[in-house]
């Protein structure tokens, strides 16, 4: 897959305006100021696909994007504190709408903050995740913010602080050097290469 020309689709603000799922999608879910839009513009390596506000909480849509026979869906950040309920109401129905409507979802790409230990709504996503048995991976974001010993001592943290850590790929992500990008990559193709397979099958 040439990742370059991933290319943005359409986004929308409500539950009701979703485009027919007729394509494998991957979402990108995590708190707002995790590093989403950042990671999304390294993977695909544009500068502004995925636009990175100073603003936390800023994104109240779904961003949806594609490449190839993938749809990509860069969801809206939860956890940002001063956002009015109103607003956070309608963020929950948008996200619990789109994973609750029957689409075609092939894995989420669930961002967490290496540096700190997961916020209650990264363990409620998490665990949502779990219960809908909806396949995810976890990329640990800002990973170029800590030494070495600070990296590993996170690492073995996050055995306990995530439910099955044990059973859950995570990758350590950095957007500023590259770490991870590979791997998050090879999922990425890993996914289109089952659906292709699927369609072929079906046909």
């Amino acid at each position: 897959m040439n990742f370059h020309n991933v290319e943005f689709e359409t986004s929308f603000g409500r539950f009701d305006q979703l485009p027919k799922s007729d394509l494998v999608e991957i979402a990108f879910a995590g708190r707002s100021n995790v590093g989403k839009s950042s990671m999304i513009n390294k993977v695909f390596n544009r500068k502004q696909l995925a636009r990175v506000s100073s603003v936390p909480g800023k994104t109240a849509t779904i961003n949806f994007f594609r490449l190839e026979n993938v749809r990509f869906a860069d969801l809206p950040g939860y956890g940002y504190a001063k956002v009015a309920k109103g607003e956070k109401q309608r963020w929950a129905k948008l996200i619990d709408g789109y994973f609750q409507s029957g689409r075609n979802i092939g894995l989420v790409f669930q961002l967490v903050d290496i540096r700190h230990k997961p916020s209650e709504d990264d363990l409620t996503m998490i665990n949502f995740l779990i219960e809908n048995e909806i396949p995810f991976v976890i990329v640990l974001t800002k990973k170029d913010k800590l030494n070495k010993t600070e990296l590993q001592k996170r690492l073995e943290a996050f055995q306990t602080e995530i439910p099955y850590a044990g059973e859950i790929t995570m990758i350590p992500f950095s957007s500023e050097k590259g770490d991870g990008v590979q791997e998050v990559k090879d999922i990425i193709e890993e996914i289109a290469a089952d659906f292709l397979e699927e369609q072929e099958a079906g046909s």
